[in-house]
């Protein structure tokens, strides 16, 4: 339809550039529409019959309007418009036609495969024409390009599709080959996560228009595809981790599936699910227990449903570093209460976490629990840094304010801020509000805003219920069952006492609420990110009955307290801390490496001597030298290449001035043949973006026949120089009798004016 009415494809217009051959000057043209507008304008107030109203002083501007138009247009023709665009010279250009081979490609639609598809409109006149016009290439790839002679010899098994890598070295061969054109031969599914912009760059400079023939379905017509799995990258022995499981679906519509998480052959987790609209992203959670120290190779999948067309995206591996790590945690109490007995008889049972304890028996006595040697705490609250940050949580109970010293109150904020630890605030007598908190250094990190009273605290019972954020918070799960945990808490015994904590601060969160007789609800548990590290409020000294007014095998109370300083502590970084984007590398090499470094204090190490060892499959070792980060004080990162795939360790080493700071440890694994199963269907958006950014079209296979008459235009390879008239275009004579036709109309309509 465009070139019925232009006479050229669209590719002419934009890739050409508008001239006048006509050899009068620009500037006459200008001033011939000027003067001839003037004219029409002065005719057409001779010719008026009556002063125009004023409401109508529109109607001869219009008219007028319409005039010039038409005077311009013809006179725009009498200087013989036409296009310059470069055209490719026959026989003399290479048109590089780039198939893709990767298994996607090899997919079943509707009885044929896409690359049958692609061979089926190629074949169907489209590369005889471009044979007889141009030499045309023969290339497909995969992990990499080759030659090949016949388009039978893509048989779609490669594992991988690497767009740009194929893209570049075509683009490479334009500097000693005229290469006028690429036809790109594709499903738009590229395992490298896209096309670069520094690819795009690339293509641009040899001025090489890239085509784009698009095969596959944009969307399978059934299918269970998982789009990601968020799992905790470290955890403790033992402790219970939830994941969030996000997949799409087509043609199953509330439906029935299973999701499950497994480790090897055993099934630590399943929960059935019913699924939502087509298309739309759907998430849900799993919880399930981390089991004993190690690395996990978890699969967390969808198990296949009837008729789906690929099962091989229902399930995607994650790495879980479950460390043998002993956090420590100090709790520092102000004096002798049930809560502080029943929450170190709580913790006396868990393996992994480390309960170090100062409790002040009177003013300036004190009594410590957990320590490593006599000399730990003798002055009770620490005072440097070193030694408060040697722990990953921190516990404050029924402690006034005005206990901490200044530069103590400030380490608590840094302790949280800086290191990265967490700290847990307990209701009481002295604590909160009634300790003198609101007004104090300390009120800032405190994820409430405390009332403006005294008496917060009371010595009154109060039931407890979930919100709905605790209800999918695992400090809170005590039954496995979402619902059934909800209803757990509400049989709980009521809290001994309860302390008015106030507002929760914006972006803290609300865990568990409570109620006394006949009163308000009130926030029990709030938790709230401060920096580096986070911050959590439990506004009662009551607990302990949970444990003391339910049967002695009852482990709420236990269980509770065991989550609730887990989750304080267990994420706390230290000094050192490796990681890269992504654990599970589906067909990638390069695996980024980045390394943060902290001394004693937690302040940044800008001059240190940075390496990560890395031990691989079949004895594969190596070492990388980290590099500083700009702009990032204490960062340092590099770059390994996984040559082979499997599972890897790599442990990072940080020294200064030959003395070790710290190390820390990284599992990731790396998979061949598995991106190309997912995201299968038609990425049209990508290849469209590619052919308009580099001067190309896209066609589908049905539209692929207009293709050799429109890939002559392009100002790579051989080329020649070509005016192709407009003046003769079915559209500018459509223009002349519209014009005309419009002002008839009006002149009839509104009368001789």
């Amino acid at each position: 339809m465009f070139e019925f009415f232009f006479k050229y494809p669209f590719t002419v217009f934009a890739q050409g550039e508008f001239v006048l051959l006509a050899r009068w000057p620009v500037w006459a043209l200008a001033a011939s529409i000027l003067v001839i507008s003037a004219l029409l304008g002065w005719a057409l107030w001779l010719r008026r019959k009556s002063p125009v109203k004023a409401m109508q002083a529109w109607r001869p501007a219009l008219i007028w309007l319409l005039q010039c138009s038409l005077a311009a247009l013809i006179l725009l023709l009498l200087w013989h418009p036409a296009i310059a665009v470069s055209t490719l010279k026959p026989k003399q250009n290479i048109v590089a036609v780039l198939v893709d081979d990767s298994r996607s490609m090899a997919l079943n639609e509707d009885g044929t495969t896409r690359l049958e598809q692609a061979r089926s409109a190629l074949e169907g006149g489209t590369l005889a024409s471009l044979q007889e016009k141009f030499q045309v290439r023969l290339y497909r790839f995969g992990r990499a390009v080759q030659r090949m002679d016949k388009l039978e010899q893509a048989t779609g098994v490669d594992s991988a599709s690497r767009i740009s890598e194929a893209l570049v070295q075509v683009a490479a061969e334009a500097t000693g080959l005229p290469i006028g054109a690429v036809l790109l031969v594709s499903d738009g599914a590229d395992t490298t996560g896209g096309i670069s912009p520094e690819t795009i760059a690339e293509i641009r400079r040899h001025r090489i228009p890239v085509h784009v023939l698009g095969v596959g379905r944009e969307r399978p017509a059934r299918d269970v595809e998982i789009s990601d799995v968020v799992l905790p990258a470290n955890a403790l022995p033992d402790s219970r981790l939830a994941g969030q499981v996000t997949f799409l679906h087509w043609g199953y519509a509330r439906s029935k599936a299973k999701l499950t998480v497994k480790d090897g052959t055993k099934v630590l987790a399943s929960r059935d699910v019913t699924l939502g609209p087509d298309g739309t992203p759907q998430t849900e959670s799993l919880s399930f227990h981390a089991g004993l120290a190690g690395v996990r190779n978890l699969e967390v999948a969808v198990q296949p449903l009837e008729g789906e067309e690929n099962a091989r995206n229902n399930a995607v591996t994650r790495l879980v570093e479950v460390r043998p790590n002993r956090p420590r945690v100090l709790y520092l109490e102000g004096e002798p209460r049930w809560e502080f007995k029943f929450v170190r008889r709580a913790m006396e049972e868990d393996r992994n976490v480390d309960l170090v304890s100062v409790l002040r028996t009177t003013q300036n006595k004190i009594y410590r629990q957990g320590i490593e040697n006599p000399n730990d705490l003798r002055d009770g609250f620490p005072s440097r840094a070193e030694e408060l940050f040697a722990f990953q949580g921190l516990v404050i109970g029924n402690v006034e304010a005005a206990y901490f010293t200044p530069s103590q109150a400030d380490l608590v904020r840094q302790f949280a801020d800086r290191r990265g630890g967490g700290v847990l605030f307990l209701g009481g007598r002295a604590a909160l509000g009634d300790g003198g908190y609101r007004g104090s250094s300390l009120e800032d990190v405190l994820p409430a805003a405390l009332p403006q009273r005294a008496g917060t605290f009371q010595r009154e019972p109060a039931a407890v219920a979930l919100t709905p954020a605790g209800q999918d918070s695992l400090v809170c799960r005590l039954v496995e069952e979402r619902d059934k945990n909800a209803q757990r808490w509400t049989r709980l015994p009521a809290l001994a006492d309860y302390q008015d904590a106030g507002t929760p601060k914006p972006g803290a969160v609300v865990l568990a609420e409570m109620t006394p007789s006949g009163g308000r609800r009130l926030p029990l548990l709030i938790t709230q990110n401060y920096g580096r590290g986070r911050i959590a409020l439990f506004a009662t000294s009551g607990s302990w009955r949970w444990q003391m007014l339910q049967e002695q095998s009852d482990l709420t109370h236990e269980m509770f307290w065991q989550q609730l300083l887990r989750w304080l502590s267990s994420e706390s970084p230290g000094p050192v801390v490796v990681s890269t984007p992504r654990r599970v590398l589906a067909d990638d090499l390069r695996v980024p490496i980045r390394v943060e470094a902290r001394d004693k204090t937690y302040a940044p190490v800008v001059d240190a001597s940075v390496e990560a060892r890395i031990a691989g499959p079949g004895g594969l070792s190596g070492t990388v030298a980290l590099s500083p980060v700009p702009q990032e004080p204490g960062v340092y990162a590099g770059e390994w290449m996984a040559e082979q795939p499997g599972s890897y360790l790599a442990e990072a080493l940080v020294s200064r001035g030959g003395e070790e700071i710290g190390r820390d440890t990284l599992a990731f694994r790396r998979e061949d043949g598995v991106a190309e199963h997912f995201r299968t269907g038609q990425n049209r958006e990508l290849l469209e973006r590619l052919a308009q950014e580099t001067g190309g079209r896209y066609y589908a296979p049905s539209g692929l026949n207009r293709l050799a008459g429109e890939i002559s235009y392009s100002e790579a390879g051989i080329t020649t120089r070509e005016p192709k008239d407009l003046w003769n275009m079915p559209a500018i004579f459509l223009a002349l009798i519209l014009l005309k036709a419009v002002e008839w109309f009006l002149r009839r309509r509104w009368g001789v004016i």
